[in-house]
C-alpha cells in the first residue's frame, strides 16, 4: 500500500459513504461545522477500542464545531467482525455518537492513504488538512495521556491559530486489504 499519506495542506478527498444509521454522508454533508474529522477504524483492532470513550468524549465536548466520521475500510471478507452488520451492533452497544461509515470496496481509504487504524485526520472549516496522526501519547490508559495531540491541534484550529505539531505518527492495527 502507499506510504504516500495525504499532505498536511490537502483538501478533503470526495467520499459518500453508508453509515450504520444507514444514512448516506459525504465529504460535503457538514457545511455548517467548523471541523470535520476523519478517522480510520474498525471493529477488532484493539487500539480502536482502547480509544472508543476517548472518541466518544471528543464529539460530547466539541459537539457544536466538529463532526467525527469513523470510516471502516477493512476487509470484511476475512475479517467478519468488521462487517457492515457487526458496525452496526458494535455502534449501538457503545452508544456512538459520531458517523461510523462502511468503505466496502477501500476507495476512501486509498484516497487518504490511510494505514492504520485507529488513524485520524483534521480538517479546517475550508476542509484543508490541518492535522494527521494519532490522539494523544498513550493508547492503552487514558488517565496517564501527558500529551494529547488531536484535541490539541482542534482547539489551536477552533481558535484560529496554526496548529502547533500537525503530524504525529499513527500507531494501531493495519488497514486489512482486499487480495486482489
Amino acid at each position: 500500500m502507499s506510504t504516500n499519506t495525504l499532505k498536511i495542506g490537502s483538501i478533503l478527498p470526495e467520499f459518500n459513504l453508508r453509515a450504520t444509521d444507514d444514512n448516506h454522508y459525504s465529504s460535503e454533508s457538514f457545511p455548517d461545522k467548523k471541523a470535520v474529522l476523519v478517522l480510520f477504524s474498525c471493529n477488532h483492532c484493539p487500539y480502536v477500542r482502547a480509544y472508543e470513550k476517548r472518541i466518544i468524549e471528543l464529539a460530547d465536548k466539541y459537539k457544536g464545531e466538529l463532526i467525527i466520521l469513523a470510516i471502516n475500510s477493512n476487509d470484511a471478507g476475512a475479517y467478519p467482525e468488521d462487517s457492515f452488520e457487526k458496525m452496526k451492533e458494535r455502534a449501538k452497544e457503545q452508544n456512538f455518537n459520531f458517523i461510523y461509515c462502511r468503505d466496502e470496496d477501500q476507495t476512501v481509504a486509498k484516497k487518504f492513504d490511510a494505514t492504520h487504524t485507529p488513524e485520524f485526520f483534521l480538517f479546517n472549516e475550508k476542509r484543508v488538512l490541518v492535522y494527521h496522526g494519532k490522539m494523544d501519547d498513550n493508547w492503552q490508559d487514558a488517565l496517564s495521556v501527558k500529551t494529547r495531540y488531536l484535541e490539541t491541534a482542534l482547539i489551536e484550529l477552533l481558535r484560529g491559530e496554526t496548529v502547533s505539531a500537525p503530524e504525529t505518527y499513527s500507531i494501531g492495527c493495519t488497514i486489512k486489504w482486499k487480495n486482489k
